[in-house]
């Protein structure tokens, strides 16, 4: 069990990474009253991994993982930070479809340029 979890967690890491840039953009557009190099650096990094999770990856349901990146928020952020979580992602989770291949279709074209 204990290697299934790291296995998830370095997933999550590495999956992460690869999409920042994509989902950056995406923060920046859907909160954009808070400037990435101004967002608190455990907000910015919980909604990047909620938005891998389900954006990219389909292994986790959009509501549990905004439900987990929620909990994560009230553990490791701000007082205001739950709400906020839960506000960009609901948002996000409102355009799924649309965004998830948006996603794709980025990755694609930095693949090809690489």
């Amino acid at each position: 069990m204990e290697r299934a979890g790291s296995d998830f967690a370095a997933k999550l890491v590495h999956g992460v990474i690869e999409y920042q840039t994509h989902m950056d953009r995406l923060i920046a557009r859907y909160a954009p009253e808070w400037p990435l190099d101004q967002m608190a650096v455990i907000d910015r990094n919980v909604l990047r991994i909620a938005m891998y999770e389900f954006l990219v990856t389909d292994e986790t349901p959009v509501k549990v993982a905004i439900n987990e990146a929620v909990e994560l928020a009230k553990v490791y952020g701000s007082d205001s930070a739950p709400r906020f979580i839960n506000g960009v992602l609901g948002t996000l989770a409102d355009q799924l479809e649309e965004l998830k291949r948006e996603v794709q279709r980025e990755a694609a074209a930095a693949a090809v340029a690489a």
